[in-house]
């Protein structure tokens, strides 16, 4: 007879006890005030490695998941075709040189035969003005005169054409030691690589990418926000990242970028009202010093839970003060 009343205590009490812990579920997933959730990812910008002219690689110095910094040597690209073009190429600057000093020398010499027949002039002028020479020899006279003259010119203009030439192999010299530095392919940003896309002895076309890299000074969250909470977003706000592969930090992070047009909703991101399409995508910037402290856990891909102010004044709560791990 006293079953029935206990069952009934029973009930209650885990019914009782099932909704304090869906109650608690709820607390828990509570959103503060003022502040925005939203799922995101972590992305980080690439960079490719690649070839400006085609040729052999002779040496990719790094595999996949090496550390670089920047100015490292990456990958040479065989060179022994374009080092012998510019042998040539400093031959040819020797031969403009000489080309030079000949032509100054030329000059030097219609200068003198110049002045020669300027002197020879001025005699004849005076015998023919004490009638002591024929005004024919006065002819003959000036036109050596005009001749030499025109020689100097000439020799002038000469030395004009190998300074030119001298400098268009100067020219031709400097563009090949461009192309030979640049068969030497050196990291743009410190980084990780990702990719090894070609090996050595492999021969690559003109941009043909030989390495990526991702460039872990430059990582941010992508998330996106409905037009009710993006108009209340401040870039330069703050804002906190959770990633589902370490929910026991909190990383502190900034409002970089807001989209200036709405969009619909990726299929990767789920969003606490389904009705609400159109979505704004936000850029959360992660500060660089803090990523090269911790480069090694920074992953292009990693999923999360991103928390954004959209009221400056609020407050936030104690489970996400920042909590970051040991630096290695």
């Amino acid at each position: 007879m006293r079953i029935a009343p206990v069952l009934a205590i029973l009930v209650v009490g885990a019914a009782a006890g099932g909704g304090y812990a869906y109650w608690s579920q709820l607390q828990a997933a509570r959103i503060p005030e003022g502040l925005a959730r939203a799922n995101g990812r972590i992305e980080v910008e690439r960079v490719d490695v690649a070839t400006k002219y085609a040729g052999r690689l002779a040496e990719v110095r790094v595999d996949e998941g090496a550390v670089v910094q920047k100015g490292d040597v990456l990958v040479r690209v065989d060179t022994t075709e374009t080092l012998a073009q510019l042998a040539a190429a400093k031959a040819a600057v020797h031969r403009a040189h000489q080309s030079i000093a000949r032509a100054q020398a030329d000059v030097v010499l219609r200068e003198a035969e110049l002045k020669l027949a300027e002197t020879e002039l001025g005699r004849v002028v005076e015998l023919v003005r004490t009638s002591a020479s024929a005004p024919a020899e006065l002819d003959r006279r000036t036109a050596q005169r005009d001749v030499a003259k025109a020689i100097l010119e000439s020799a002038k203009v000469a030395v004009e054409d190998a300074n030119a030439a001298t400098e268009a192999a100067l020219a031709q010299v400097t563009q090949i030691e461009a192309v030979i530095a640049d068969m030497t392919l050196k990291a743009p940003v410190a980084g990780r690589v990702e990719y090894r896309l070609a090996q050595d002895g492999e021969v690559v076309p003109a941009g043909g990418r030989v390495l990526t890299l991702l460039d872990l000074s430059d990582a941010h969250m992508t998330i996106f926000l409905p037009t009710g909470q993006v108009g209340r977003v401040e870039l330069g706000s703050e804002a906190r990242i959770v990633l589902d592969s370490a929910p026991e930090y909190v990383v502190p992070a900034m409002v970089e970028f807001v989209a200036a047009d709405a969009q619909f909703t990726p299929k990767y991101v789920e969003t606490a009202n389904e009705r609400e399409k159109l979505m704004y995508r936000v850029n959360l910037h992660i500060d660089p010093q803090l990523l090269q402290a911790y480069q090694g856990y920074v992953k292009p891909g990693m999923t999360g839970t991103a928390y954004v102010k959209i009221n400056g004044a609020a407050a936030w709560p104690a489970n996400l003060a920042p909590r970051l791990p040991n630096v290695p």
